[in-house]
């Protein structure tokens, strides 16, 4: 399922899915491996997110539902919507 991701001002894109065998989130680094932890992900302009999207090959790294996510920079980097923002560090209680 493809989301389309919308950059604000200053914003980057990451890469995230799901692993396949346990459903966990998982988000893509700059040498294409992939790890739960949201602060591992590269944060990529829209042209070396789109390369990076094509470059995938879920069956083989084990990821279904690949898609891109806004992220604003700093630190800690923080995706842009509330969304990904609970998939990347956790639920709201």
């Amino acid at each position: 399922m493809l989301h389309p991701a919308r950059l604000g001002a200053g914003q980057k894109l990451a890469l995230t899915a799901n692993r396949l065998l346990d459903g966990v989130i998982v988000w893509r680094d700059a040498a294409g491996a992939w790890w739960s932890a949201f602060d591992r992900a590269a944060l990529l302009d829209a042209e070396e997110a789109e390369a990076a999207l094509a470059g995938v090959d879920a069956q083989k790294d084990g990821v279904v539902g690949v898609y891109k996510v806004a992220v604003t920079p700093g630190a800690p980097p923080v995706p842009a919507t509330m969304r990904e923002r609970i998939r990347a560090f956790g639920p709201t209680v």
